[in-house]
């Protein structure tokens, strides 16, 4: 949990409200710099959600975002970060980030009950409050929960992009359909262990004269990118040699 949770009597009138509304179909709340998001089950996912909307005292007629998430090397570092070197950089450690081990082999850094879930934000205009809500997909084969779009018809693209990128199906939804990759796109590409090139590679063939799909096999996963970044000595010193020219200037 994080360290600036509040919870218990330290909670907020509002949050104290919720708990009280939502009884025993509350699984968690956490109340994190005033910011609330509760936890619900999936087979609760639509009944609470009707509930926030339609109870006058909660009146959250507004949905803003549904977005789905990948817990696949949740916890995990591809970067180590206890010998760094002189340039203040850690160094990547090969064969431990998502896309080199499955769900089921993954390392048990984090405690958590399934690889997807689905958080959505809502507002109440009407009280002048946000609230997250958030759901684990209990299938992780095939990642489901009931669509929201019959409470709020504006959740209908923000589920179809959920279910483009990470492959999450909304029980219910009226047109579940790609909505941002292309015709015949293979895999969900926001999931962590999709790899960074693609399945398919695509270039032109002058004898066919026409555009040819190949499966990719020249790219090979590696570290790229630190996730974590400390500060650089050496661009101190050149935005400190820059601020002295602008002043000689």
């Amino acid at each position: 949990m994080d360290e600036n949770a509040v919870t218990g009597e330290g909670r907020g009138a509002f949050a104290r409200q919720l708990e009280a509304k939502l009884g025993a179909r509350l699984v968690a709340l956490r109340e994190v710099r005033g910011e609330i998001t509760i936890e619900v089950l999936a087979e609760n996912w639509h009944d609470v959600a009707s509930t926030l909307r339609d109870d006058p005292d909660l009146h959250f007629e507004q949905l803003i975002d549904v977005a789905g998430i990948d817990y696949l090397g949740y916890g995990d570092t591809e970067w180590d970060t206890t010998d760094v070197t002189g340039e203040g950089f850690s160094r990547g450690v090969e064969g431990e980030g998502p896309g080199r081990f499955s769900w089921a082999n993954r390392p048990r850094n984090v405690d958590i009950p399934n690889r997807f879930a689905v958080v959505v934000q809502l507002r109440s205009v009407r009280h002048n409050r946000r609230v997250a809500m958030r759901a684990w997909c209990a299938d992780d084969v095939l990642p489901t929960l009931p669509s929201l779009v019959p409470l709020w018809p504006g959740a209908n693209w923000f589920e179809r992009e959920a279910f483009d990128l990470f492959g999450i199906v909304f029980d219910g939804h009226p047109d579940l359909r790609r909505i941002l990759t292309d015709y015949g796109f293979v895999g969900h590409p926001f999931r962590k262990d999709f790899p960074l090139i693609g399945n398919v590679e695509v270039r032109y063939d002058a004898d066919k004269q026409r555009v040819i799909y190949e499966p990719v096999t020249s790219v090979v996963p590696r570290v790229l990118v630190p996730r974590t970044i400390r500060d650089n000595s050496a661009l101190e010193q050149a935005r400190a040699e820059a601020a002295d020219d602008w002043r000689d200037n």
